[in-house]
């Protein structure tokens, strides 16, 4: 893998642990909903589908 595809990938591992931090969760904690959905389970599983996505844009390159 070529080094620039790898520290993508580490500067996205380091974007996903701030993103998961706590401080930054308890903003999204709250008792509102979006779509009858808790916002904090919407803030989550996005931000988690978003990382699964770049990390596989990232990989997807260096195989072309």
């Amino acid at each position: 893998m070529k080094k620039r595809h790898e520290q993508k990938l580490i500067i996205l591992a380091i974007l996903l642990l701030m993103a998961f931090n706590m401080p930054l969760l308890l903003i999204f904690d709250s008792s509102q909903a979006v779509g009858g959905i808790p916002v904090i389970y919407v803030y989550l599983f996005s931000v988690w589908l978003i990382g699964i996505l770049l990390s596989l844009i990232i990989v997807k390159r260096y195989y072309e």
